[in-house]
């Protein structure tokens, strides 16, 4: 079907050459038998979805879905439900490439394009998962700070020996990781389902918001510096991330395949497709909760510090509180340390999944590569850094200035992923649509190719359209006329830039395509 990357290994010291199999340690190391019966082999199959439905539920998604809950009640529900299906799209594609190419999203796109292409897409990659990682150090510290009173700066250091845990899962196993973080997944899941069923919220209503409305994506209607677009964006751009579609490409050739057999391949796609449907369902849930909470267990408007910190308070604050059997049980402080129990479980999970597509994207795009440990702990250390400069800028402000803060550092730190997204989807469905590169079974069918373009260029566009919103984040809540004024003329520029490293992506796939081709139909 097409080139898999041959195995090479020259050893530097700990940072050495790499242009083998995707994650070559696990590469491939699960058998399924094919004898098996459907949930059997599901159940065997289940793992790699998991992984990846953990970037859609990630701290980054919730402070979006709490805030548009309190401010628009259930009119967002939509853009979940939509940003949910995008994202099964997307993985779908991303798994299917990494399946019968056997080379991951990285790998494929650097088969055709240029060693200096490669190393500007890595660095734009390593940006957006260092992004992440800014919201899993704070959400994992103000978890240890809520749950156990450790100082913020200190606990921010001791995120730090989540390196610890990583080096203790690589010794117990792939299939074990996969059941860890499923585990994980549950805890969210459960802590949320047990609050929300608490606060009794209007089932109708919600299922109603599930219907978009054209006051979905209304940019005139303003509720607490927020309009249902604004909204919308922010949950569509804290769901739907670059770096899933490189990790799900890899982690999903974790099952022992014979590419010489397509009813095998075919299989395989089958069962990771359901695998990671499943998974990405249980993340809807989970962002649909967090919204609902928004809407049910506070009352309207009371929760003004939407921070991971002012929603702890909330959950202990009777006054905030919407139904008496919510107050009642807020005084025992469960809802509140569940919370926070649940912030630290989405932490970890996301500790496990942002190393590993580390690893595939130094691989992939720059054939490095070096222990999973150090990788962690280097990336780790970096995002740490703002943290702390953050922590100290606000130190002499108000307690609700350093959680608005902590907050804005957040949403910021997203912006690097509309930076980085259209050039890992439109790689993706170029290569997906190709039947040179999947063969004339396993290329998208004509109703995937229309879903797929469509979901490209809407969210393409929809984040070169808030990139000014975007910016202007960055110079605080109240920034002057000047600001915005300096915030629109750099978002222009951004958006110039990406536009034409967009361009330069696209020539160069399609003369790498092209080549493949050549190549493909002389070997023939």
């Amino acid at each position: 079907m097409s080139e898999k990357v041959s195995s090479q290994h020259k050893k530097q010291g700990l940072i050495h050459y790499a242009n083998g199999p995707s994650l070559e340690e696990i590469n491939g190391t699960i058998d399924v038998p094919k004898n098996w019966g459907f949930w059997k082999t599901l159940f065997a199959y289940s793992g790699p979805g998991a992984l990846v439905a953990v970037g859609y539920m990630d701290p980054g998604n919730w402070a979006t879905s709490i805030t548009g809950g309190q401010n628009f009640g259930y009119l967002l529900m939509s853009v979940i439900l939509i940003s949910s299906l995008i994202a099964m799209l997307l993985q779908y594609m991303a798994a299917k490439l990494g399946i019968v190419s056997q080379m991951d999203l990285a790998q494929a796109i650097r088969a055709r394009t240029s060693k200096t292409l490669g190393v500007v897409l890595w660095i734009m990659t390593e940006l957006a998962i260092m992004a992440t990682d800014i919201a899993e150090v704070i959400g994992a510290a103000i978890a240890l700070y809520l749950l156990f009173d450790i100082p913020l700066v200190v606990a921010v250091f001791v995120t730090v020996l989540d390196v610890l845990v990583l080096l203790l899962l690589t010794k117990i196993g792939f299939r074990k990781i996969e059941a860890i973080v499923v585990c994980l997944i549950l805890v969210i899941l459960l802590v949320f389902v047990y609050q929300v069923v608490l606060s009794k919220p209007d089932w109708g209503g919600a299922f109603a918001g599930l219907m978009p409305l054209p006051r979905t994506f209304s940019g005139s209607e303003e509720v607490a510096g927020m309009t249902p677009l604004t909204g919308a964006l922010g949950i569509i751009g804290a769901t739907v991330m670059p770096h899933n579609l490189y990790l799900h490409s890899a982690v999903s050739q974790t099952r022992s395949i014979d590419h010489s057999d397509e009813e095998d391949i075919a299989r395989t796609i089958r069962f990771t497709t359901w695998d990671s449907n499943i998974q990405l369902t249980f993340a809807f849930f989970v962002n649909s909760l967090l919204l609902i909470m928004g809407v049910a267990v506070f009352k309207s408007g009371a929760v003004q510090d939407t921070s991971f910190f002012g929603l702890f308070d909330a959950l202990n604050n009777t006054k905030m509180l919407s139904n008496p059997i919510l107050i009642g049980v807020a005084k025992s402080g469960i809802l509140s340390t569940l919370f926070a129990v649940a912030l630290l479980a989405s932490g970890q999970n996301s500790t496990i999944t942002g190393t590993l597509t580390g690893q595939v994207i130094m691989e992939g795009f720059v054939h490095m590569k070096m222990p999973l440990w150090m990788r962690r702990l280097i990336t780790r250390l970096i995002s740490v850094v703002p943290v702390l400069i953050c922590v100290a800028m606000t130190a002499n402000e108000s307690e609700l200035a350093q959680h608005a803060a902590i907050n804005d550092l957040i949403e910021n730190s997203q912006v690097f992923l509309a930076f980085a997204l259209p050039f890992s989807m439109l790689p993706l469905l170029m290569m997906t649509n190709s039947s040179v590169e999947m063969g004339e079974r396993f290329k998208n069918s004509t109703w995937v190719k229309i879903c797929g373009w469509l979901s490209v260029i809407v969210l393409t566009f929809l984040n070169l359209y808030n990139m000014p919103d975007a910016i202007t984040g960055f110079f605080g809540d109240n920034p002057s006329a000047s600001q915005q004024t300096s915030a629109t003329i750099i978002a222009y520029i951004i958006d110039v830039l990406i536009l034409a490293l967009l361009v330069w992506t696209l020539v160069e796939l399609h003369r790498g395509n092209k080549r493949y081709a050549e190549e493909h139909a002389n070997e023939d």
